[in-house]
């Protein structure tokens, strides 16, 4: 794929990013009514200009789904000053999902109806993504996880829940179970080798081009600098890493997103904050190496669901680090993207385990 400079910039460049091979596969809305926690009388977040001047809106994706807003909510809450963004709904035990790169919440928006005919769902973005405003203190796993809990626990007020992470929002999921294992009722751990004792940041950067560029100082932001460029990034990179793909040893060259989801990730995706908090979660590799190796074994009942072909490679990453994998699965028919390649498998594994 060719990232160009925007025509902004005194010249254009051009960049050939190589697929290259992955060893493993890594990665990495109107509503019925506004909510928020942050007082009754608060106004809607404005809608934010998008560098090519359209407007934008957190409710972009929903606005006209009427069967989604019977059933969700978008709702805001700040935590140490960042407003964060989560979509909830259903009814029962509370579920909190937790997105990866370069997605947001709305990664689970296929298999959400389902997790809510037995849970109270609540899919977050992550502090700095999506539409969560504000940037946290360090994009390390571990503070984004006391972020996290900030939310949950002090402003919805959940005292315990079953949590499932996909991605880099994985490094999150472990060191929120780490950090707070009496609120974890049960742990769905979602295609993420876990950077720590058995994984080095630095051989972990080696298993894909994308990790390595992502991780460079500076240099993405000045590339991948429009809401194109954006978009042509997360739908070459996103065929490389799916059911098929280069890889996986094949020759699927089409993204496994719709139009439509890949034009919501680029909404997001394409304000300069957000654009620099994604990649801020590959630079801050190193620290997760050293808060996972020095992070307590987590005991919490674990599901770990991979892609198809990667099971053996990512669970040595996360033994003896979670102890109490009691459930691993490769979903079929899906590369890295599980809850949209194979939604239905992923539901049927969720609320499987959730359920004991």
């Amino acid at each position: 794929m060719t990232l160009k400079r925007s025509r902004r910039g005194p010249a254009r460049r051009r960049l050939l990013l190589g697929a290259g091979a992955l060893t493993a596969s890594l990665a990495a809305g109107s509503i019925v009514g506004w909510n928020t926690l942050d007082g009754a009388a608060a106004a809607p977040p404005p809608a934010v200009a998008s560098t090519a001047g359209a407007p934008t809106a957190y409710d972009a994706a929903t606005r006209h789904d009427a069967r989604f807003n019977a059933a969700f909510q978008h709702k805001f809450a700040t935590v140490n000053g960042v407003r964060m963004h989560y979509v909830t709904g259903g009814k029962g035990p509370a579920l909190v999902l937790l997105h990866g790169w370069p997605q947001t919440w709305y990664e689970w928006r296929k298999v959400m109806p389902e997790l809510a005919e037995h849970h109270t769902v609540y899919a977050l973005d992550l502090p700095g993504l999506g539409d969560s405003q504000g940037s946290p203190k360090s994009f390390d796993k571990k503070t984004l996880a006391h972020y996290v809990h900030g939310l949950l626990n002090d402003r919805i007020g959940l005292d315990r829940f079953d949590l499932v992470a996909h991605d880099l929002g994985g490094g999150v999921g472990f060191q929120y179970a780490a950090q707070f294992p009496r609120q974890v009722k049960s742990y769905v751990h979602m295609d993420y080798p876990l950077p720590g004792r058995k994984l080095p940041a630095a051989q972990y950067r080696t298993f894909s081009w994308h990790m390595a560029f992502n991780s460079q100082p500076g240099i993405p932001e000045k590339l991948v600098d429009s809401r194109r460029d954006v978009r042509e990034y997360i739908t070459a990179f996103s065929a490389q890493v799916a059911y098929g793909g280069s890889s996986f040893g094949g020759k699927r060259t089409t993204s496994p997103f719709s139009r439509a989801e890949i034009e919501e990730y680029a909404r997001t995706y394409s304000r300069p904050p957000v654009l620099h908090g994604g990649f801020e979660l590959y630079r801050s590799l190193d620290q997760d190496e050293r808060d996972n190796a020095a992070a307590a074994p987590v005991d919490v009942p674990t599901l770990l669901l991979t892609a198809k072909g990667s099971l053996a490679a990512t669970r040595p990453t996360l033994e003896p680090t979670l102890r109490n994998i009691t459930r691993a699965v490769e979903i079929p028919e899906a590369g890295h993207w599980l809850a949209e390649e194979n939604p239905e498998a992923v539901a049927r594994e969720i609320l499987s385990f959730t359920a004991k």
